[in-house]
């Protein structure tokens, strides 16, 4: 009983004040995130190129360094990390006022690859480029899913996120049977798509996960006996000579 309540208090304990420190409050747990398809925005490793119309020197290109920085004539770092072409080019105008008359900012973004997830009984898992205008029946399909086990009728596109998670399931297989296409949702950047197992892949990975012990262990008692009865039989083990009984290597 006693057990039973200390189990219970450790379930229900909230972390301390160091664990909610590191806790991910905002979006999928990067620390800047947007939507790609309406404007993109940039982030650690993007490529940022601005330059001026009226001041020809005033012109520069750099990698957005780890502190989510940019160097600029004039202004130094300046912070761009979470903001988009746009808010960048009005932050520019803002920190070079009062070095030029009249600017007119032009940037241009080179942003590094952005992901979505595909995880589950699927050909190919983990992270994949998102390429934007990009459905779930596509995603799934580019994945690769295995004929038999794959569980196409309860696939699920999770939007992770602290405060307002969405799980949608989708029936791809009801999808192709009748063409409704209502559900064949937009993909957005950092979704997580999960492909089920059918119920007998998961009968099957059950059997298997009660005969491998037995397996294994059995295995590894058989190659100890076979090790022992190699070094008996080759490496001084007991036997007759052909001239008499003792202690041998061997017949002579």
């Amino acid at each position: 009983m006693l057990l039973l309540v200390g189990l219970v208090g450790c379930l229900t304990s909230s972390p301390d004040k160091r664990v909610l420190q590191y806790l991910n409050t905002d979006g999928f747990g990067k620390r800047y995130t947007g939507n790609a398809e309406e404007e993109n925005w940039v982030t650690i490793g993007d490529q940022v190129t601005f330059a001026d119309t009226y001041n020809a020197e005033l012109k520069g290109s750099g990698r957005v360094e780890i502190d989510g920085t940019i160097m600029v004539p004039e202004a130094g770092p300046v912070h761009v990390a979470g903001l988009t072409r746009s808010e960048i080019e009005g932050l520019l105008t803002q920190k070079l006022s009062p070095y030029y008359t009249q600017t007119d900012i032009k940037v241009q973004v080179g942003a590094q690859s952005k992901v979505y997830y595909v995880v589950g009984e699927v050909g190919a898992q983990g992270a994949r480029p998102f390429p934007g205008d990009l459905t779930i029946l596509e995603a799934v399909l580019a994945a690769g899913v295995p004929q038999y086990t794959a569980n196409l009728g309860r696939v699920q596109l999770i939007r992770a996120d602290p405060r307002d998670p969405m799980i949608i399931e989708v029936d791809i297989t009801e999808m192709l049977k009748t063409g409704d296409s209502s559900f064949n949702i937009h993909v957005q950047e950092l979704d997580i798509l999960y492909v089920p197992p059918t119920i007998l892949k998961q009968v099957a990975d059950f059997i298997s996960s009660l005969i491998v012990p037995f397996t294994s262990t059995l295995s590894s008692v058989l190659q100890s006996i076979f090790l022992v009865k190699g070094i008996q039989n080759g490496n001084g083990g007991f036997g007759v000579g052909k001239f008499g009984g003792g202690v041998g290597g061997g017949i002579f």
